[in-house]
């Protein structure tokens, strides 16, 4: 409210005006308040990448493809002499592996210092011949050494190969309470992190990850059939038949 100021007017009486300079400094002072109250409640949006970070798992436990080496560890026992099936069966499998997957380049790891050394260079012969009828050329198979850590234990032989896979960081990550942050509308730090770790693990092939497959050309002899149906006028689509045996007819 403006405050009231006394005046005598001509005839001697006295009148009340409101002070025109003090209702303009009141109305000032109350426009800088208000300007100060709602410019503290203002905040700076958060962007795109950051609202993401904070709330998407893809984002927090991404899928990285990389090349990695696929390894199959073979147990020796220090009696061993010779390797037969099932076990050469598994390892020309591997070595059709690596032709798919890899290069075809396949290492064999024999272990020194361990209590079967004996045994593991005396079947070196067969996990080669193994390899060969996988598919994989002498020329392709390399034979290294490693330091058995405990030289009373069997240390395994191992076979690897390189070859691209999907992959994510480690699983397991809890930094901090996960009742405690309710107000914050955020995925806690493991959130999603085991459903991105099965998917990189059950994908069989890592560039589906990156780029759609191309599309493989069409049945030839089947759009024959079709287009020949068409110009006869018959039905182009198959008939399938209810029952025991039921046959898909042209």
């Amino acid at each position: 409210m403006a405050k009231l100021v006394s005046s005598t007017n001509e005839d001697g009486r006295m009148t009340m005006t409101r002070n025109p300079r003090f209702k303009l400094t009141v109305s000032t002072g109350t426009i800088i308040l208000a300007a100060v109250i709602l410019s503290g409640c203002q905040t700076e949006p958060k962007s795109n990448a950051e609202l993401l970070a904070t709330h998407d798992y893809r984002y927090q436990h991404p899928i990285v493809i990389s090349e990695a080496p696929e390894v199959l560890d073979l147990p020796i026992g220090k009696n061993t002499r010779n390797l037969r099936s099932p076990v050469t069966d598994v390892i020309t499998s591997f070595a059709m592996e690596s032709r798919r997957s890899g290069s075809g380049n396949v290492e064999i790891l024999v272990p020194t210092g361990s209590a079967n050394e004996s045994a593991v260079h005396a079947v070196v012969r067969d996990i080669r011949g193994a390899l060969s009828r996988g598919g994989v050329s002498g020329k392709h198979i390399a034979t290294r050494t490693y330091r058995s850590s405990d030289p009373s234990a069997d240390a395994p032989i191992r076979l690897s190969y390189a070859r691209m896979k999907a992959t994510t960081g480690e699983c397991g990550a809890w930094p901090k309470n996960i009742g405690g942050g309710v107000g914050e509308n955020t995925s806690y730090q493991n959130y999603g992190c085991a459903t991105q770790a099965n998917l990189a693990a059950m994908v069989e092939n890592p560039s589906d990850l990156i780029a759609p497959r191309a599309t493989t050309p069409s049945d030839q002899n089947r759009r024959a059939v079709v287009i020949e149906k068409y110009r006869l006028g018959e039905t182009t689509a198959g008939a399938f038949t209810e029952g025991v045996g039921a046959e898909v007819s042209e």
